[in-house]
């Protein structure tokens, strides 16, 4: 994610690329052309390009909207899941029982407390990984011993193997008499919220905007971005390559932007800041159990929160 306050001029051409770089090009050339090669029948003044810009705006800012809808909601995902990891933990060290259990169950119950703690930790690194489509195992070596981690290494889900592990450290708590049903219900609805957030996050991850609604689009654009040159060249002469391409560095800037955003989870400097939010809930997890290393949060590299 982006959080550089203030953005570079120079930077937004390059932002743009490759299509910008062609566009000027072939308005350098349609100039050319018309003037010194005496290309008049190229001029097409009549075009409406008013009409078919306002037009193209309108498509891509709807189109945009819907980009952004699905990155914000994936932002409010993850927020969620902050707040539901820091709930979880808390209820596991104070709603599991230990003093009435005697001396050896508290040991026995401290353990458990702190292992579902390292779990949840796990469950948010393994889901971040899981939706980057990246592996999770150096992140989850600190965190699970070696064998659970090649237990895990069968699972396409890993995540939701984890919050199995979870679910039955809970199990045994309740069969143990370590938590009664309504501390029990308490916690697996606190699982069940964090397996509801993961949905949706695979949810958004696994139902990319439309094909064809994307690809018409940038069809439109570039179409339109081909006449630019075409229509104001007949007023604008030499001077057509500055007025062509800075309009179409517009519309190109918008179908560029829209695409970025409809992807939160591809682990791009557009996408949201999932390493940084499950450093943060690592953090504050293993500060609750007193861990003795503590990693510092991760702050923005050249401009970008990963």
């Amino acid at each position: 994610m982006i959080v550089m306050k203030s953005t570079r001029f120079w930077t937004l051409p390059r932002y743009i690329g490759r299509p910008l770089a062609v566009l000027f090009a072939f308005d350098v050339v349609v100039a050319a052309v018309y003037v010194f090669g005496g290309w008049t029948w190229l001029a097409l003044p009549d075009i409406p390009l008013s009409i078919f810009g306002g037009v193209i705006g309108v498509i891509a800012g709807f189109r945009n909207a819907s980009a952004y809808a699905r990155w914000w909601e994936a932002r409010t995902i993850w927020g969620g899941i902050v707040n539901s990891s820091r709930s979880f933990a808390r209820e596991v060290l104070s709603m599991i029982g230990a003093s009435e259990f005697g001396q050896p169950a508290a040991r026995e119950i401290d353990e458990i407390r702190r292992k579902l703690v390292m779990l949840q930790i796990a469950y948010v690194h393994a889901l971040r990984n899981h939706l980057r489509g990246i592996p999770p195992w150096d992140d989850l070596a600190g965190l699970l011993a070696g064998q659970e981690i090649e237990d895990l290494r069968s699972h396409h889900n890993v995540p939701l193997a984890i919050q199995l592990k979870m679910a039955s450290l809970l199990a045994h708590c309740y069969e143990r008499g370590w938590i009664d049903g309504m501390r029990w219900v308490s916690l697996d609805r606190t699982l069940s919220t964090l397996m509801d957030r993961q949905g949706s996050s695979e949810r958004i991850k696994n139902t990319p905007m439309p094909v064809l609604y994307d690809m018409f689009i940038r069809l439109f654009i570039g179409v339109y971005c081909l006449l630019l040159p075409l229509g104001m060249v007949a007023s604008l002469g030499l001077m057509t390559p500055i007025g062509s391409t800075l309009v179409g560095f517009i519309f190109l800037a918008l179908d560029r932007i829209g695409r970025d955003l409809e992807t939160p989870f591809e682990n791009l400097p557009h996408d949201i800041s999932l390493t940084a939010i499950s450093r943060m809930i690592e953090i504050n997890l293993k500060q609750m159990v007193a861990a003795e290393e503590v990693p510092a949060p991760l702050g923005p590299v050249d401009g970008v929160l990963w």
